[in-house]
This record gives C-alpha cells, structure tokens and sequence, in this order.
C-alpha cells in the first residue's frame, strides 16, 4: 500500500477574510480522499498564532474564528519556526514544521496569505505549494497593478482612479475632483488589496463618495475608484493549470442586493447561475480573454477571472482575477468546475499534482554561481 501523501491545509489568518478561509478550509478538509491524502490542518489566528492540527469544523463553531483558549491541546506555533528545510524528518506530529508536509494547500484569502507573503516563506521552506507563485500571487491582489497590466496585453478595463490613503486623508477636496474629472457617477470604491468584496461602496452621487472612500480606506493604503459598467452581468471562469491552463465554463452571479458586497455573497440569497446563460460566441471569446488575463499575470495553478458584461451594449470588461478564489459550499470557482466536468475532489487532485510539478520544475533550476 502506498504511502498517503501528507497535506498541509493552511487556513485563517489576519486578514478582514479570514472568516471566510475557515468556511473555504471546511468544505476542501471534507472534500480531500482520505485514503490517499494524510491532511494536516493548520491555522493561523487573526493575532498570527499558528496552530497544528486546529479543525476547521472547531473554528466555525466558535463563531468563524480561530481563537486560542486556556483548555486547547493545540500546538502553538511561531511563524519563524515554519522555515524549516524540506528533508526535515518527520516526528510526532507535536513537533511537526513545515517542511515535514509534502504539499501545502493555502487556502488563504486577502493579505499575508493571497499576495504572496505565505507563497514566499513556502518557497523558503522548499514545500510545494498549490496556486500561483510569488509573483503572480502579488501582481493578483492589487487591483490597480492588475488593471494596468491588463490594458498593456490588450485587455479590456472599465475606467479607473487610482488614490492613497495618506492622499485622500490630506487632500480630500483635490481626490474628490480628481474622481469627478476622470469618472462620472455611479462610481464604484474599493481597498486596492482585498477580496470578498470587502470594504466596497457604490457611490451615487458626491455626498456618498466621500464615505466610500473612508470605509475603504479601513482596509488598506491603496484606494480605486471604478466607473460603473451601465447595467452589467457579472460573468465568471475558472482557471486551472500551469504552462497550458484550462477554462471552465461560464458562470454567472445575479446579485440579491444593488452589487454583490460581501452580504450578498454570503448571507443574502444571491443567484448563480451555472452555466451562464449566454452566447457560444461569447462564452469562447471571454474564455480566451480569462486565459490572457491569467498568463498576463503570471498566474499558475489556479484563478478566478471575473468579467462585467455592459447589459445595454454586451462589451465585455475584465473586472478581476482571484488567485485563490473561494472554495466553500457556495463558491464559484468549484462549482464552474464540476459543471465542466471535474467534481471537487478530482479538482483538488488536480491542485495537488499541479503544486508537484511545478516544484519539480522549479527544482531543476540550478542555483550554484
């Protein structure tokens, strides 16, 4: 009998999504084979406590966080600690590091998890790690830096202002008419560097910019403001692969509030309609597009690319890219896939041989001068 491969689920951490990694942590602890994976669940808190062996199940339970009491046997963890070698030998699992995993799943959203901080002190420990890299990692968690580049391999983008916190605090007349010259409303305000629509405002009018901006200026230095695409249909793929990525069918969310903010997406009865409703001609075009928006990126292993649709004129606009798109009961990434013919257990399979072959690849670098 072969040996199960040990698998580290790296989830919480001290971002504003931290609740939802614990859900996403759930449903890919579930959905993993047992029979072939040994999974090692791993949490980080909200303080940056690691924690071995922390159930996901536990964490929901107490109320969508990870907490340290005086009555857990979970073993606490400095993250310094992580940096052990790969070809560390394995011991009790008390003593366990990092580098004694043999693949790491970080199902980890927002900052110092999706912006390639964890990805980073990773490929220190010299673990395969499943999604993108570095790189590709940091360039998909800054919505303006995505925008740009974007544009420069040819993509379409709506509108945008880019702002600073400091900027917007001391100069918010000047920020306001920058807006107003550049973009007309509705206008939607956004953290630069955050997901699950976290922080996020529409902005109707003047009166309501200014409040945006604040709220999204709780959550991060960098600000963007983006014009409202008149009518649209939010429209979305799912990548997977590495060198020759595969798309997903498409996926559409029809938004039970005015946009689809963080409670439409996770306590409201928001509708997601899989496949979406729209022309081949279409779906193949924006299938090419998610694909370009995904190299464009440097992207490997897995992304979420989201489009919006002009509802009066059909353009399409790329809005986004997720690098490590939500994995809950409800979430897009995996739906699209199993609707494409790969179910969720398959897919993270597939997550995990992807995480191989890249770190093999990356191992034939030779690094001697």
């Amino acid at each position: 009998m072969s040996k199960k491969l040990r698998v580290g689920l790296l989830f919480g951490g001290r971002s504003a999504e931290h609740d939802v990694s614990v859900v996403s942590a759930r449903s890919v602890m579930t959905a993993l084979d047992a029979s072939r994976y040994e999974v090692i669940p791993i949490g980080i808190t909200r303080e940056g406590r690691w924690l071995f062996n922390v159930d996901p199940a536990r964490a929901l339970a107490d109320q969508l966080h990870l907490a340290i009491d005086a009555d857990s046997s979970q073993l606490a963890m400095k993250p310094a600690s992580a940096l052990a070698p790969h070809n560390t030998a394995q011991s009790p699992q008390d003593h366990l590091t990092i580098g004694a995993l043999d693949v790491v799943l970080p199902i980890l959203h927002g900052p110092n998890g999706e912006d390639g901080s964890i990805q980073g002190l990773l490929q220190l420990a010299d673990v395969p790690y499943a999604g993108c890299d570095v790189l590709g990692s940091a360039l998909g968690m800054d919505k303006i830096i995505q925008k740009r580049l974007f544009s420069y391999a040819g993509l379409p983008v709506a509108d945008f202002v880019p702002l600073r916190r400091k900027q917007w605090r001391a100069q918010p007349e000047a920020c306001i008419k920058k807006v107003e010259a550049d973009l007309s409303y509705p206008v939607f305000v956004k953290p630069a560097a955050l997901g699950s629509s976290v922080g996020i405002s529409k902005a109707h009018k003047r009166d309501e910019l200014g409040p945006a901006l604040n709220l999204a200026a709780r959550y991060g230095t960098k600000l963007i403001v983006e014009a409202a695409v008149p009518n649209a249909r939010e429209i979305e793929f799912s990548v997977l692969g590495n060198d020759n990525p595969m798309v997903s069918v498409p996926g559409e969310i029809v938004a039970a509030h005015e946009f689809y903010d963080y409670a439409a997406k996770y306590e409201a009865d928001s509708a997601l309609h899989v496949p979406a409703q729209i022309p081949e001609e279409t779906t193949q075009e924006l299938q090419a597009m998610a694909i370009r928006a995904f190299q464009a990126l440097e992207c490997c292993g897995m992304a979420r690319v989201d489009f919006l649709m002009d509802g009066e004129t059909n353009e399409p606009y790329v809005s986004e890219i997720n690098t490590i798109p939500g994995f809950t009961s409800i979430s897009m990434y995996p739906k699209l896939w199993e609707a494409s013919g790969l179910p969720y257990p398959a897919l993270l399979d597939e997550l995990i041989r992807l995480a191989q072959e890249r770190y093999r690849e990356f191992s034939e670098q030779d690094t001697a001068r």
